[in-house]
């Protein structure tokens, strides 16, 4: 099948890039991003942001890099980081100056990742090339893969004005949307080609195109996958706050990774007030996880609730249930191997629950409003036990906790092999 409805493991070919050991495209999974918003020159806050978006399951950590304070504290960053054995790579986010914050802290430009530059405003007029070109020297210099980083806020003004005049000159011209984003897309391929004519190979070399809006971002992306093989970076920019972020993110990287196109991505959310951060790292898990490219944490089925369900039970301890497994994947990813694979069912009556919960590895049917208080527990397909009274949500907790143990703990492991 094609479009929209092919298999999602059927994606594009495109070249292969190593970030820090940390490989986006070729054959690779696709790869969850985040940001930090800490002032990069406070070392312990930025530190601290970084720890948690690692542990909470980024793979790849942007911070900015924005004057020479900054610069200076990448690598004490970096050194902090190893100490505290959380090895995920730093991407440094280089705006207007990065030319000069490389070439003045060496230290900097060794201890980051990947570069990410903004063709847009990565210098103007004459210096534009020059300052490109210097920034692309230092990445092959310190053997860095560069993110040539699109973004319609602060597209190319003179490419821009150029394609809109050639436009005006056609019989039957575009829309200024659809120059727009033609110019989005020619930037990108225009700077990546200059790149590899200074010299820096296509497998250092990732692209991105950030626009705000979801048909936007889809045509835009899909125009890129047609007309080159880079590794492609996507996310929805601007994206907002709260559901309408998740939302919006999720149906425009959700179709281009349906067709197959995307090899990393980032969830740009707003966070609220004092908000958390690692938000954007989970929404992005999800994102993958639900379309099936990828396996981070267990699937907890729940089923809505309605008049069969007024209790709050169920949705208790379906919540509790995924807080705690999301709390100890970090340690649980590495004693039990295998278990993000793990389904278990919360279910809150009769109706769907026997059957939900024994599709489930371990699945429990509560007895909705009303009804006897029994809930029997579903093991493996089988039904193992039959809970009763008011501590049902705890009895579950500690079943599900032995399950894990039982399966994915050593034990479990030498008795499958």
């Amino acid at each position: 099948m094609t479009g929209y409805f092919s298999s999602p493991f059927d994606r594009r070919h495109s070249v292969g890039v190593d970030v820090g050991g940390v490989m986006v495209g070729g054959n690779a999974p696709v790869v969850v991003q985040s940001m930090t918003n800490t002032d990069t020159a406070d070392v312990d806050q930025t530190v601290a942001q970084v720890a948690a978006l690692a542990k909470a399951g980024s793979e790849i950590v942007r911070i900015t890099v924005d004057r020479d304070e900054s610069a200076a504290a990448v690598a004490g960053i970096r050194e902090r980081l190893d100490r505290l054995g959380i090895n995920v790579p730093l991407v440094g986010d280089f705006h207007y100056i990065g030319h000069k914050l490389l070439a003045d802290h060496p230290s900097c430009a060794e201890a980051l990742a990947k570069y990410r530059i903004n063709p847009g405003n990565v210098g103007f007029k004459e210096k534009k090339d020059k300052q490109f070109g210097a920034i692309v020297e230092m990445a092959i210099r310190y053997n860095k893969p560069v993110r040539i980083g699109v973004n319609w806020g602060s597209l190319d003004q003179e490419l821009l004005t150029r394609l809109m005049d050639d436009n005006q000159k056609q019989g039957s011209p575009l829309t200024a949307n659809q120059v727009m984003r033609e110019a989005i897309v020619q930037s990108a391929l225009l700077s990546a080609a200059a790149a590899e004519e200074i010299g820096l190979p296509r497998e250092k070399i990732i692209l991105s195109a950030k626009v705000s809006q979801v048909q936007d971002l889809i045509a835009v992306y899909a125009e890129l996958a047609k007309r080159s093989d880079h590794a492609l970076h996507l996310g929805l920019t601007e994206a907002g706050m709260g559901s309408k972020g998740i939302v919006a993110s999720s149906a425009a990287m959700g179709i281009l990774l349906q067709q197959g196109i995307g090899d990393t991505i980032r969830v740009s959310l707003t966070p609220e007030p004092n908000g958390d951060r690692t938000r954007e790292v989970q929404v992005a898990q999800e994102l993958l996880q639900t379309m099936g490219f990828r396996q981070f944490v267990p699937i907890v089925a729940a089923c809505p609730g309605c008049g069969r369900t007024t209790s709050t039970v169920f949705q208790e301890l379906a919540q509790n249930i995924q807080n705690d497994l999301r709390k100890n994947m970090p340690v649980w990813r590495e004693q039990y191997p295998g278990v993000e694979e793990l389904k278990v069912a919360v279910m809150g009556c009769i109706v769907n629950g026997p059957g939900e919960s024994k599709h489930a590895d371990i699945g429990i049917s509560l007895p909705g409003t009303g009804e006897t208080p029994t809930a029997p527990v579903f093991i493996d397909g089988k039904k193992a036990a039959t809970l009763r009274g008011p501590d049902i949500a705890e009895e579950f907790e500690r079943m599900v906790a032995a399950y894990i143990e039982q399966r994915f703990g050593r034990g479990g492991r030498q008795a499958a092999e």
